[in-house]
């Protein structure tokens, strides 16, 4: 499956942004779906994942950032409000096969897009 993100951009902190991944080449709602990011000098983490109608997020991210899914679309997007400087970083869509943990075994990627939250 090919991934295609997109939405990454500056913005001021408390501000919003909204992610979008488009993917293709595969039966879309097989899969899970992930948004991770990789801050500079960091190691790469999960920050939400979608299988079926269950999500996942990371404990920083929580009552902040909604992931959700258009089956039909074949789109996953990342709604991020209440934005932090700590969320800088870039975001990466992922896809993995819907069986196993929502929070790890993910095996597609997409390019990156950088998000840029100033203070």
């Amino acid at each position: 499956v090919q991934l295609q993100a997109s939405g990454g951009g500056l913005v001021q902190a408390g501000g919003s942004l909204r992610l979008s991944c488009a993917a293709s080449g595969g039966t879309f709602s097989r899969y899970k779906m992930g948004w991770f990011r990789q801050a500079p000098g960091k190691e790469r983490e999960i920050v939400a994942g979608m299988r079926s109608t269950l999500t996942y997020y990371i404990d920083s991210v929580k009552g902040r950032f909604t992931i959700s899914r258009d089956n039909v679309k074949n789109m996953v997007y990342l709604q991020m409000n209440s934005l932090k400087p700590e969320d800088t970083a870039i975001y990466y869509c992922s896809a993995g096969w819907i069986a196993g943990p929502i929070d790890a075994d993910y095996s597609y990627w997409g390019q990156g897009t950088q998000v840029t939250v100033s203070s």
